[in-house]
């Protein structure tokens, strides 16, 4: 039974990720489309998949970073660290939910011996303090292009209505008074019932989060070289950019966007590639589509230039962690053999010493 929950899970998303594809290119020139991409200057795209190899080394020397402290044994060595990760990767793109992040615990316990529920904390810190990441780049570019999103949001959304809504002060102050004495009443309402909401499951959850979310942000402060891990974190996030920046470059139609379109393009899909589908399929296609629009490149050419960005990716992950896979299942049985052999020279040798 839960052997088929999991497959109709796996239909599910998979059938979302191919619903959200269909409604990005419905109703649009398909021909155009594939003229788009095939008319794309692809070395551009080669340096953004150079670019790419350098921040996965410095992704994965980042999460050895992490685990160091926490290994009590031997520490694992950089190229296991980055094979398990890389193997991940490869998992995240095939299976929905985040599983890769499981698999990646599970090699490098296989690969260096390190407890799955030590390296699993140093992946949830990580993911958090990329959610925070996240979380700045989406206000800057909220603050650097209001403007822009909300001439967009008015047009599309709102259909022309923002001005007359500026215009009526009074219902934007009643909604605005009524919101806050709906948050006064339900920060009392739950300091009231602390005690009960405690036995709530949910709520349990949450709190979990949150308190995640504290532990993540003061672990980078108790780590011993925590200016190295930021820098990597700077670095890391730096070859995302870069990676969406440059491949502006390959397409005529995006060709004169600046950094700031750069900026968002790089959020809104990092909000698309973190959705619990296969590889952000469909989902991060979407999203870059609409941010593109936002920027006035046509719908045809946002889906191009999306279609390429995360097809490159995926071409290269694929390549990258099936090597990593393959290493690391070598050293795997490697290291089994290595295991089986050892208790026969013990037995071997006790034998031999009774005789004596």
């Amino acid at each position: 039974m839960k052997q088929l929950l999991n497959i109709l899970k796996y239909a599910l998303l998979l059938s979302v990720s191919g619903l959200l594809m269909w409604y990005a290119v419905r109703g649009q020139d398909l021909s155009r489309i594939v003229d788009t991409v095939q008319g794309a200057n692809y070395w551009w795209l080669l340096l953004t998949l150079g670019l790419s190899v350098l921040g996965y080394l410095s992704r994965a020397y980042r999460w050895k970073m992490q685990l160091d402290p926490t290994v009590t044994g031997p520490k694992p060595a950089f190229w296991d660290v980055y094979h398990a990760m890389m193997v991940g990767n490869l998992a995240n793109m095939v299976l929905p939910g985040r599983v890769g992040e499981v698999v990646r615990c599970s090699l490098l316990q296989r690969t260096s011996k390190v407890p799955v529920q030590v390296s699993l904390g140093t992946v949830i810190t990580e993911r958090i303090i990329d959610v925070l990441v996240l979380l700045g780049l989406l206000s800057t570019v909220l603050l650097l292009d209001f403007k822009t999103f909300w001439g967009f949001a008015d047009t599309y959304l709102l259909q022309g209505k923002a001005d007359a809504l500026a215009r009526n002060r009074n219902a934007l102050v009643a909604a605005a008074v009524v919101a806050l004495l709906a948050l006064l009443i339900s920060g009392y309402l739950l300091w009231r019932n602390l005690e009960r909401l405690r036995q709530n499951t949910v709520f349990n959850k949450m709190l979990g989060f949150v308190k995640g979310l504290l532990a993540g942000v003061f672990s980078i402060v108790r780590m011993p070289n925590k200016g190295a891990f930021l820098l990597h974190t700077f670095f890391t996030w730096l070859v995302y950019y870069l990676m969406d920046y440059l491949v502006f470059f390959a397409f005529p139609e995006t060709y004169d966007l600046g950094m700031r379109a750069a900026l968002a393009v790089l959020t809104f899909g990092a909000f698309g590639m973190a959705a619990p589908v296969q590889g952000g399929i469909g989902v991060f296609h979407l999203l870059v589509q609409s941010t593109l629009l936002v920027y006035g490149v046509s719908k045809e050419g946002g889906i191009a230039y999306a279609l390429v960005v995360h097809g490159a990716q995926t071409l290269l992950i694929v390549l990258m962690g099936g090597i990593s896979f393959l290493l690391s299942m070598m050293k795997s049985g490697q290291m089994a053999r290595r295991g089986a052999v050892l208790p026969l020279e013990t037995t071997e040798l006790s034998a031999d010493v009774e005789q004596r």
